[in-house]
């Protein structure tokens, strides 16, 4: 067992399993590049304020970025210290000596925590919008290549109105933007510099936080150190916009996980993203977006856990928020993987035309055009809706479709039907009419494609 780094108060030695059980060096040790980070900046401006020597700044810093070569190498054993911190530490102490004792001057493990996740954090977002902006160009890609492609659209997992498959791709595309709002928000109130807090009441020494701020590129410093050190807002943020993302990212699996059955069949998966049975040799499974479906419960999971573990902590610090990194390093580590996978398996998929076209024959999915035909006619549209609901009622039960309908029998239920109805029911005629903003008709999905693209294009500017 390590020397403790606060155990000068203590006569006893910590008993074995309850240090196994307060330490966090399994889960915390990914945190090591943020914290000699954030401790070489902190060494930089403790020299300037003249409260070090800068020979002995010199020395702590190349020491430091020695014991990060170390670890880089996987030179430096985790095992016996209690975090991250104390490792970093002591090894610095080993190389040093009593000049390394010096670097903890002004700065406490609780608002070093706070700086080094936060660090790790802005970092992580960055990776998640990049992973973002991939997997809706992954979305733009194939609604373009598809751009030609009618299918039924659904509510109530009932064909409700033809749609472009372009459209339905599309309607990830704006929810995919959203979540990137929501991270790009977390992000800025992740971007605050809470190093100078100390424990919980700032420090007595003339530190230049801002000096910090600048190096380590934060936009912000932290206005209250009590706050400071027992803010975990910025994480629930994450998790909270992860778990956004992941419902979505769930939603599209669904809806991929249906498409490839064999009583819808609208698309293939590839081999390469699916699984077979263990009994039954037929089987071809999509166990990798069921996967992703059953993750989402995973990261929702984080989130409660984040939140009661904060809700009944009085200020300030307290060991229960060690409890915040493992749910924000698997909630991280869950999203930038679903994303991946979604974003390859999305360019390998291909859609089965002739079935999807041979879906649009069913379902009585062009009844709605035929209502507001009737109302473009004068019709009220109650009494139209009501009039239609009658044609599909003597539809369905003479076995056809209301292409199939001849004039005749559908004048029998309004002289206003004249030749031009059969155009209100193609389904391939009924999109071509939904050029409203925000609508399916083919002009505008391609006017959206072209705005998605160039959304993307101004980001990378």
């Amino acid at each position: 067992m390590k020397k403790k780094v606060w155990g000068g108060r203590f006569k006893q030695r910590l008993d074995p399993l309850a240090d196994k059980f307060n330490s966090s060096i399994h889960f915390d040790k990914r945190l090591y590049p943020y914290d000699i980070k954030g401790s070489i900046a902190h060494c930089r401006m403790l020299a300037k304020k003249g409260i070090i020597r800068e020979d002995e700044a010199k020395k702590i810093i190349d020491a430091l970025n020695e014991i990060k070569d170390e670890l880089d190498k996987g030179k430096i054993s985790f095992g016996g210290y209690e975090d991250i911190h104390s490792l970093v530490e002591d090894r610095l102490i080993e190389k040093i000596g009593d000049i390394g004792r010096k670097l903890h001057t002004a700065r406490s493990r609780n608002d070093q925590v706070s700086l080094d996740t936060r660090m790790f954090l802005k970092d992580a977002i960055e990776d998640v919008l990049k992973k973002i902006k991939i997997l809706q160009l992954a979305l733009i890609e194939k609604a373009e290549e598809n751009i030609d492609i009618v299918i039924p659209g659904y509510t109530h997992l009932q064909r409700a109105q033809p749609v472009l498959l372009s459209h339905h791709l599309m309607a990830y595309y704006e929810m995919l933007k959203r979540d990137k709002e929501r991270f790009r928000e977390c992000r800025k109130r992740t971007d605050i510099m809470p190093l100078g807090s100390a424990a919980l009441s700032g420090t007595s020494f003339d530190l230049d936080r801002d000096m910090v701020r600048e190096e380590l590129g934060f936009k912000e410093i932290s206005r209250n150190s009590m706050d400071a050190v027992s803010d975990r807002d910025f994480i629930i943020d994450f998790i909270y916009a992860s778990s956004m993302l992941m419902m979505h990212l769930s939603r599209l699996s669904e809806e991929l996980i249906i498409w490839s059955t064999q009583e819808f069949g609208f698309i293939d998966i590839p081999d390469s993203f699916a699984t077979g049975s263990s009994i039954m040799p037929q089987k071809k499974n999509p166990d990798v977006l069921e996967l992703i479906r059953g993750k989402t419960g995973r990261v929702y999971g984080s989130l409660i856990s984040v939140l009661t573990m904060m809700k009944g902590l009085p200020l300030t610090y307290n060991k229960d928020m060690q409890e915040d990194k493992e749910p924000l390093f698997d909630t991280y580590d869950t999203i930038k993987d679903c994303l991946e996978i979604m974003e390859r398996l999305i360019r390998n998929i291909s859609f089965r035309r002739e079935r999807i076209k041979d879906a649009l024959r069913g379902g009585y999915i062009t009844a709605t055009d035929l209502a507001e035909y009737l109302v473009k006619k004068g019709v009220p549209f109650r009494t139209s809706h009501e009039i239609v609901g009658r044609i599909v009622l003597y539809a369905i039960e003479k076995g056809k479709e209301l292409m199939e309908l001849s004039l005749d029998e559908l004048k029998g239920f309004s002289d206003l039907i004249e030749e031009d109805v059969y155009e209100w029911l193609d389904p391939i005629k009924s999109v071509e009419k939904k050029e409203i903003y925000g609508g399916t008709g083919p002009k505008h999905v391609r006017r959206m494609i072209e705005e998605a693209k160039k959304e993307i294009l101004e980001e990378d500017e």
